[in-house]
Formats: C-alpha cells, structure tokens, sequence
C-alpha cells in the first residue's frame, strides 16, 4: 500500500496529519459561480493560503489550472450532476481512476447522495471506483449525504453517522460529511466511522465567525480537516480566510485567533 501512503501525503500534512480541501468542482453543478470565474486565479489564492488539496473537474486540470505558485494535492473529482436536471441529487461518473492518474491526481472523489431515487446506483459507483483505487494505489474521498425526499434533515446526527459509515464500509480512505451541529453529535460520526472524517463547508454563510466555530467543534469531535469552497473560494480575501482555516487544522488555533488573524 506503499503507492496509496505516498499519495495520502500529498494531500494530508505530514506533521499534523490533518488537511485543509477546497473543493472547486461546482462549474459542473452551478456553472461558473463568483470565485470561480478564474480559476488560475482562484487556484493561486487559496494556494498562496496554505490549502493541502484542491479538489476540481478533469477539464479544469486539462486547460491548465497552474502555472505558477508551490505545488498542491490534487483531487480529480469523478461525478457529475447539474441543477438543470430533473433530478439534481442524481450523480453519473464522468471520470475514471486511470483518466485521473493519467491527469496527475493525488486522489479521486465521489459523490453519493444516500435517499435519492438514484442511490444504488450511486452506491454501485462508489463500490467500483473502490475497487479501481485499491488496483492503482489510489486514495478515495467519499462526499456522503443524505439528500432525497425521503430525508427531513440531512444534518441530522442519524442520517450523517450512517452515511459516514456507508462512505468507510465501501472502501473510501476519507470520508466528507455536514456537520451535525454540535462536537457531541459529531462525535457520534467519527467514532462510528473507521476512516478520517472531513466536514463538508455547506453554502455560503454570511459570519466569519460561524465557520470558525463550525471548524472548531468537528476538530474537537475528532475531524481530521475540512474541505470547505464557497465559504473559502468566495471570501473577500480567499488567501487569508484558507490561512485563518489552515491555523486551526493544523495549529490548533482556537476561533478567536482565527477572527483576529483574519481581521488583521
């Protein structure tokens, strides 16, 4: 698993053990959002603030996403789905491990939405791009919801613990779930899920400070990092707000001194 270790580290700090993602797949769900109009440019800012990975669509990588600045974890995102489509929770691979590889990843993503009309086909997907990782050494993160209607709240603890589990039991390496709330509901994912647990950033908020506490609670609870966009790429500052993120995953820097280095 030598193959697999290696790549873990491109996208997992080697001292902390611990990671900060922005994902920046939304063009293919949202079309090109604020802070992603650029994406060289939108790249470079949360690099420059310390990001460990990005996580994008393999066009992006192909029309060249770099070009200057230090190097990056790359995560090569492998499902697609639009908001125009009769059924927005409905995800299709668009991507293969070995087109990934053949792209430079460090690591590949699914998304599975638990509840949608669609979810065992979605699960068949996770459990096929798996076993494709596991033949090439490939680290899996899982994005795991609960979204359909059949799902009164997708952050409930029971729903968020049980797709935490699904994510780990079908072979991911990291599995990306919502917050649940509080750093005693979130504790409940963690302890049942046996890989590292990331938090997923949600839509935009309006406060600095509720990201922060948000960040605070999962690491408490036990979270190895976060993979958070919009409130990341779309900030006012995305450098400084990635730095502000950076210092808490891997310093341990309690929200105030978040706030206070973000203000400053």
């Amino acid at each position: 698993m030598i193959g697999k270790k290696i790549r873990l580290e491109r996208i997992i700090d080697r001292n902390s053990g611990k990671t900060v993602i922005v994902p920046m797949d939304h063009g293919v769900t949202v079309g090109p959002i604020d802070g992603l109009t650029d994406m060289r440019s939108a790249v470079s800012k949360v690099v420059e603030g310390g990001v460990n990975a990005i996580l994008m669509h393999k066009g992006i990588v192909r029309a060249g996403h770099r070009g200057s600045g230090r190097d990056v974890g790359l995560i090569i995102h492998l499902s697609g789905g639009t908001s125009l489509s009769p059924d927005p929770n409905a995800k299709e691979l668009v991507c293969s491990v070995e087109e990934s590889l053949k792209l430079g990843a460090d690591a590949v993503s699914v998304h599975i939405n638990l509840g949608a009309e669609t979810d065992k086909e979605m699960l068949g997907q996770l459990g096929f791009v798996s076993e494709r990782c596991l033949d090439w050494q490939m680290p899996l993160v899982a994005m795991m919801y609960t979204r359909g209607a059949g799902i009164e709240d997708e952050f409930d603890v029971y729903n968020v613990k049980h797709a935490a589990r699904v994510g780990a039991e079908l072979g991911a390496d990291i599995v990306k779930v919502p917050y649940t709330g509080s750093i005693e509901s979130f504790s409940e994912v963690v302890q049942g899920c046996p890989v590292p647990v990331v938090i997923a950033g949600g839509p935009k908020m309006d406060s600095d400070e509720d990201i922060f506490k948000m960040v605070e609670g999962a690491l408490k609870a036990g979270a190895i990092g976060v993979s958070i966009g919009r409130n990341a790429f779309q900030h006012k500052n995305p450098k400084k707000m990635v730095a502000a993120l950076c210092k808490m995953v891997h310093e341990n820097a309690p929200v105030e001194e978040a706030m206070k280095f973000l203000q400053s």
